[in-house]
């Protein structure tokens, strides 16, 4: 046995009178869910088990049941520690402070941070169960939905309008960034064929697709990223406009 496979072995260690280590190394919620998010951020989704996350831990896997009932929970434990990350960041703002726009801008630009410095787990934001079956990644808590949705009533929108820039708002963000973090390896489905790929055979029968592919395989993220929340803030404003109209 190495010394890797002796660390993780509790009965071992009782046998030779010395704390399993689960004892020895005292684990919480939060510090099993960011050691999953690294693992994430480092393998890959696939590769994630309650085992290899224990081997990471220096713990067995059954330690990791105390705080996570099994994978199912961890994954729902790792969207919920993601989007509450928005919290700590300074930029993001939970209450419009100079107009809606700005409100708006910060927290489409908080949510983008968080799918770049994690992309390999920013999936998980579209596809988990949200917290309640009406709700759209990526805004996937009450808690934020409840600040979106106040912040922009507090600027002068109705409930309609407020739904419709909810509704506007999650659509944009998520197909924007699901496509983003695709390009940066992330496993997002069907969406992988935008991953880097040899020229496919027969394109010499398209000769302006073939001409231009250098242009088209350009990174443009960031500039669409905030062209498009331009256009998104448009149709917002269109949106409180139109509903006031209304009254």
């Amino acid at each position: 046995m190495t010394p890797s496979e002796d660390a993780l072995d509790a009965d071992a260690a009782l046998v030779e009178g010395r704390p399993p280590p689960s004892r020895a190394r005292p684990l919480d919620r939060e510090r099993i869910l960011n050691a999953a998010i690294e693992f994430i951020d480092e393998q890959g989704l696939p590769g994630l088990t309650m085992r290899r996350l224990g081997e990471r831990l220096g713990v067995e896997a059954m330690a990791l049941y105390r705080y996570v009932q099994g994978k199912e929970e961890l994954l729902d434990g790792v969207v919920e520690l993601l989007v509450d990350g928005m919290r700590v960041d300074d930029e993001v703002i939970d209450a419009p402070q100079d107009g809606w726009q700005d409100f708006v801008q910060r927290l489409a630009h908080g949510v983008r941070r968080v799918a770049l410095a994690h992309p390999q787990a920013f999936p998980l934001i579209a596809s988990r169960p949200p917290e309640a079956p009406w709700l759209r990644p990526p805004l996937r808590s009450l808690s934020w939905v409840e600040a979106f949705l106040a912040g922009l009533e507090a600027e002068g929108f109705t409930d309609a309008a407020a739904v419709a820039s909810y509704r506007a708002f999650s659509s944009f963000l998520l197909g924007h960034l699901l496509l983003e973090v695709s390009t940066l390896g992330a496993d997002v489905g069907p969406l992988d064929v935008l991953e880097e790929e040899p020229e496919p055979e027969g394109l010499a029968a398209y000769p302006l697709v073939k001409r231009l592919r250098p242009a088209l395989s350009t990174d443009t993220s960031a500039v669409e990223f905030e062209e498009a929340l331009e256009e998104l803030l448009n149709r917002m404003a269109l949106a409180r406009q139109e509903a006031h109209g209304n009254d």
